[in-house]
């Protein structure tokens, strides 16, 4: 049955989806915690640039106007036609009961990249130097 794989392959979209959210907004958190433990891997160059390209990536997005393509999939496979609601807004907002305006997402999205950014300043990664 095509609709049911479709459906089950939707889900999965929204579940990495839901992933991706947790890492950007969990990473976030764990950098702080982690420099106050002073745990090493929160340095690390390449996780760094990844958390940072990936907010990047979603407030460049937000600010332009441009769909998440995760969402647009996910839509596409459940045959709806893609809206401006985005992930946040269509889930979380659902879970929670927030019935905000694009433009909050997009100020909330840009307020959070601000603070990887100074994040990134804060507690600057390190490249390693040496043999492994």
């Amino acid at each position: 049955m095509p609709n049911a794989f479709l459906y089950w392959l939707a889900d999965a979209v929204l579940l990495v989806h839901a992933l991706f959210v947790v890492a950007v907004v969990g990473g976030l958190l764990l950098i702080w915690i982690g420099a106050w433990r002073k745990w090493q891997w929160v340095h690390a160059w390449w996780l760094r640039v990844a958390h940072l390209a990936a907010i990047v990536f979603i407030a460049g997005s937000a600010l332009i106007g441009v769909a998440c393509p995760l969402t647009v999939l996910e839509d596409a496979l459940r045959g709806r036609t893609p809206g401006a609601n985005g992930f946040i807004e269509r889930w979380v907002g659902a879970l929670l009961y927030y019935d905000w305006p694009t433009w909050v997402f997009t100020v909330l999205y840009v307020g959070f990249a601000a603070l990887v950014a100074v994040t990134w300043i804060a507690i600057p990664p390190q490249r390693r130097t040496g043999p492994r």
